[in-house]
């Protein structure tokens, strides 16, 4: 019996509460580690185990080999040929084993297998951590401050269990005291052998929803609930609430009798500011909410783009709703997924003529109609050409003047200048000039057409000959000629 192993696997099972099938494993792997380098040191490839009887310490040793097809076959100290056996006893994949001469447990097998003791111990030590602390994570827990290290400190949170917090988890100048108490979010938890296993944090949402929870008790018994919070860590936050029981003002409650709860937050935190909002389902009271304590006189939001377009009367509710250094509109625009355009009437106004000059330019260029009926086009709410296109011929019935056969007209225009534009972007060719566009007799896909042949302006036309043009899809060899004739023109100007 050999008591030697027996004792070392009870030794270090009491000792560092580990399993001891895990210290067994161990000691097998070091006894396979010892045979190799006593036995077997010119063939490291050599396949070993080592098995102990759990009750008694006695151990056998085994060397086998795996058994591979015959083009596989390449470490013959650890493979056999399928040729080799008895293929109606032997299959590809199959284990053959036969015992050895085992080693002594000895001072050599002993000292490798307390180095993976050693490591297994560290192995399961960090497994038995993350099992205890990986269902925890964005959880807030304390901690004691241990001692600085590289770019952050050591926390002890107990039970000889450590985290760390990085110096860019840390809120701005920030300073913590050796043995001072500190709390923090756990953000990560590692298995892996490298780095630290526990990673803290006081920079996280989730920090600030974890002290709000802390100190208001409706939010923790859930008759408020946190919805969004949007943080700039040590200088200001924003966090939205909503209330379960309308008996309950959500946002009183969250600051308290005086502010004393929001101030106690605020401490924690180094003096953070946090404004608390009321949540709302509808996105535009949400914004205004959210931009307080700025005044706002209109939004227009755009929902497939989530954008608002926030207008302002004056500057001074507009520098507001910015605050120092954009924070105010930055956080606004986090806790509410909408990117936030701040403006004032004037320059929403002026905005909005130059976005209808580009419209009205569009439709007037391109769909060869008079300025009167591009701007209605614009007024009843179009914004590009495939709209124009594709639309229900109804839509165009709010406009004074278009008869049915107009409306076809101009959408098949549309049509065809969406279909030109198509032709670019797929052959990445060029635009043809503005120029060569309004050509009297010219049609938007003829001069995409040439466009394809370098044919881009009015003089490169001028230059063409019939023949070069005319088997172009549409044109025939009399307008060919026309259009060669009109863009030649200036020649005899």
């Amino acid at each position: 019996m050999n008591r030697e192993i027996l004792t070392v696997v009870e030794t270090v099972s009491n000792e560092k509460g580990l399993n001891p099938e895990d210290i067994f494993e161990a000691i097998e792997q070091a006894l396979v580690v010892s045979t190799k380098k006593k036995v077997y040191s010119e063939q490291p490839e050599v396949a070993l185990r080592v098995h102990i009887n759990r009750k008694t310490g006695d151990y056998d040793t085994y060397r086998y080999w795996t058994v591979v097809a015959d083009e596989d076959h390449e470490m013959p100290a650890c493979q056999l040929a399928i040729s080799d056996l008895d293929e109606n006893e032997w299959k590809i994949g199959d284990v053959k084993e036969e015992q050895i001469e085992s080693i002594e447990f000895g001072r050599i097998a002993a000292t490798q297998a307390k180095q993976v003791i050693i490591q297994k111990i560290r192995e399961a030590e960090r497994s038995l951590v993350a099992d205890a602390f990986e269902h925890r994570i964005g959880e807030m827990i304390t901690g004691e401050v241990k001692k600085p290290a590289r770019d952050g400190y050591i926390i002890d949170l107990g039970d000889n269990v450590e985290g760390y917090l990085p110096r860019d988890k840390m809120l701005p100048r920030e300073q913590l005291r050796i043995k001072g108490r500190i709390n923090a979010i756990l953000e990560q938890v590692n298995r892996d052998n490298r780095g630290a296993q526990l990673v803290l944090s006081r920079t996280s949402p989730q920090m600030l929803t974890a002290l709000m929870q802390k100190e208001v008790p409706e939010i923790a018994e859930q008759i408020i609930e946190i919805r969004d919070v949007a943080r700039q860590p040590g200088l200001r936050a924003k966090i939205s609430v909503k209330t379960n029981d309308h008996r309950i003002d959500p946002v009183g409650a969250c600051i308290g009798m005086r502010g004393t709860r929001i101030q106690a937050v605020q401490q924690e935190l180094e003096g953070e500011r946090i404004d608390v909002v009321v949540w709302s389902d509808d996105a535009v009271q949400y914004i205004i909410s959210a931009l307080e304590p700025a005044d706002v006189d209109r939004i227009i939001l755009d929902e497939d783009t989530k954008t608002a377009d926030i207008i302002f009367a004056t500057n001074d509710q507009l520098a507001r709703a910015i605050g120092s250094q954009g924070q105010n509109v930055r956080l606004a625009s986090e806790l509410t997924g909408y990117r936030l355009n701040m403006m004032l009437e004037d320059e929403y106004n002026a905005q909005q003529e130059s976005e209808t000059k580009v419209y009205r330019d569009l439709f007037y260029t391109r769909l060869e109609v008079d300025e009167d009926l591009a701007q209605a086009l614009v007024d009843i709410g179009f914004t590009s050409l495939e709209e124009v296109a594709y639309v229900p011929a109804e839509t165009f019935y709010d406009i004074d003047g278009l008869d049915d056969d107009a409306i076809d007209a101009i959408q098949e225009r549309a049509k065809e200048a969406v279909i030109a534009d198509e032709l670019v972007k797929q052959q990445n060719i060029k635009e043809p000039s503005q120029e060569l566009l309004n050509l009297e007799g010219m049609t938007q896909a003829w001069a995409y057409k040439l466009a394809e042949r370098d044919v881009i302006t009015v003089d490169d036309l001028a230059e063409q000959a019939i023949f070069d043009i005319q088997d172009i899809e549409g044109l025939d060899e009399k307008t060919a000629g026309e259009l060669i004739m009109k863009a030649r023109e200036s020649w005899f100007n």
